[in-house]
């Protein structure tokens, strides 16, 4: 049975992680968690003080980073760096770093890298239309704002019970902002990606549509 490539976009906290590690055990594939990658860079240039703005800095500190996943967790040179990169602080400035162009044009040619042989389910905000605008099936991501806030607080919660709920909703919309906004590989819906809003799904629900979206692509082949 020949693969395919799944691209799924979305805004933060709208469960992209969660479907794609979903779809990527059902359907076989690898998955490729892009949002991993960029804040495993912001934790990296946070560790060793690189300024956001001097770009000389930013071009030899990518060079010092090498970016691996075992069993679908992501490896700062070798280091197994999952749960330092869900910290919050890390959260306040990932998308100032992603946004840089340097940083970006890093992550995508490996991002691409990995896709050369298809097989692979990969989330994030530009995979639909800059890392791979021909994946044969592409899914943007929705859902309400108050849904993706409360998500995203039960999951900071767990990890620091000071959190606000005020502090996740201004550190989402500042996200949402910046991701939107950004000069290079803005969030947007590509002009062929299929909308699912998974407000009021079950994951079984949202994984199950998903699912025969993909299934119907890759038996068209």
């Amino acid at each position: 049975m020949k693969k395919i490539i799944v691209a799924i976009d979305g805004f933060s906290s709208t469960g992209k992680s969660t479907l794609a590690k979903q779809l990527a055990k059902r359907l076989q594939y690898t998955y490729i968690d892009s949002g991993a990658m960029y804040r495993a860079i912001t934790l990296f240039f946070i560790r060793h003080g690189i300024q956001f703005n001097y770009h000389e800095h930013i071009q030899h500190a990518l060079s010092d980073i090498h970016l691996t996943f075992v069993d679908n967790k992501i490896c700062l040179n070798d280091e197994m760096v999952e749960t330092e990169i869900r910290s919050m602080e890390i959260s306040n400035v990932v998308s100032e770093v992603s946004a840089l162009e340097e940083v970006r044009n890093f992550a995508v040619t490996q991002q691409q890298r990995m896709g050369i042989d298809k097989g692979i389910v990969m989330d994030g905000r530009d995979i639909g239309t800059t890392v791979f605008p021909h994946a044969e099936l592409k899914i943007y991501l929705m859902a309400e704002e108050k849904v993706r806030i409360q998500r995203r607080y039960d999951e900071m919660h767990v990890k620091n019970d000071r959190i606000t709920m005020d502090e996740v909703k201004d550190n989402l919309r500042h996200r949402d902002y910046i991701d939107s906004h950004r000069t290079i590989s803005p969030l947007r819906k590509a002009d062929d990606a299929i909308e699912l809003d998974n407000s009021v799904l079950t994951m079984e629900q949202q994984l199950e549509t998903a699912y025969q979206w993909a299934m119907k692509k890759i038996e068209s082949k």
